[in-house]
């Protein structure tokens, strides 16, 4: 099951392009992982702040799809601890509360050394389609 819905997220586009994958995932949870390449810094020659917002933003899409059910972001809020640096960045997604209708999460993000650099809350809404994995 874990494959099928790693093979799932694959089809987040975006996520795929800016090199994010998937690492472990079921419902409530998720680890994402992003190499950091020459494209994803900015000027200041640090990793470009929406960069760490989509790995963040993608662990928390399937720690809160993972269940089965259709769930969509009604809200993210990111703060930006320390500067994002070295080769990888991974984001780890915990669900804190659901119900029917709402769920939300704490993502936190870390840097190779396995320091938090950025830190994310997101509330989500859960549809009545579901997906099939």
């Amino acid at each position: 099951m874990k494959e099928r819905i790693i093979d799932f997220f694959l089809k987040d586009r975006f996520a795929v392009h800016a090199g994010i994958k998937l690492l472990e995932v079921e419902p409530g949870y998720a680890l994402a992982e992003m190499e950091i390449t020459d494209y994803h810094y900015n000027a200041n020659d640090i990793v470009q702040g929406g960069a760490i917002f989509t790995l963040a933003d993608l662990a928390f899409a399937a720690a809160s799809n993972a269940g089965g059910q259709v769930t969509l972001a009604l809200n993210a809020n990111i703060t930006y601890i320390k500067p994002g640096l070295g080769k990888k960045l991974r984001a780890e997604a915990r669900e804190v509360a659901a119900n029917k209708k709402t769920a939300v999460y704490n993502i936190n993000v870390f840097d190779e050394d396995g320091e938090i650099i950025a830190q994310m809350s997101g509330t989500g809404y859960r549809k009545k389609e579901k997906i099939e994995f």
